[in-house]
């Protein structure tokens, strides 16, 4: 295993443990969720660099405008909350209620 690629794996173990351990705020999540998706990017676009083959090189681009759907829906879901609750405290959300 390569430098870079171990750095890459490192980078997503380390959002994937953030995700699971810095619940307190949701921006936090959404970083770690944002990393996630950017170490993804960056796997495909080795792997498909590495392959050489044509049918991999849409794969990361997709891969990318998901990740800004993504990451624009989640500010727009927080801003909301964060009206709605007055702060974006993951432990003050009630999933029961309506």
């Amino acid at each position: 295993m390569t430098a870079t690629l171990f750095m890459i794996n490192i980078s997503f173990t380390l959002s994937l443990v953030g995700l699971a351990i810095y619940r307190t705020h949701l921006i936090s999540a959404l970083l770690c969720i944002e990393n996630t998706a950017l170490t993804l990017f960056l796997m495909f676009t080795a792997l498909s660099t590495n392959l050489l083959s044509t049918t991999l090189m849409m794969t990361p681009i997709m891969l990318l405008t998901f990740a800004a759907c993504e990451a624009s829906t989640g500010l727009a879901l927080m801003i909301a909350t964060a009206r709605t609750h007055g702060s974006d405290h993951l432990k003050t959300f009630n999933l029961l209620q309506c």
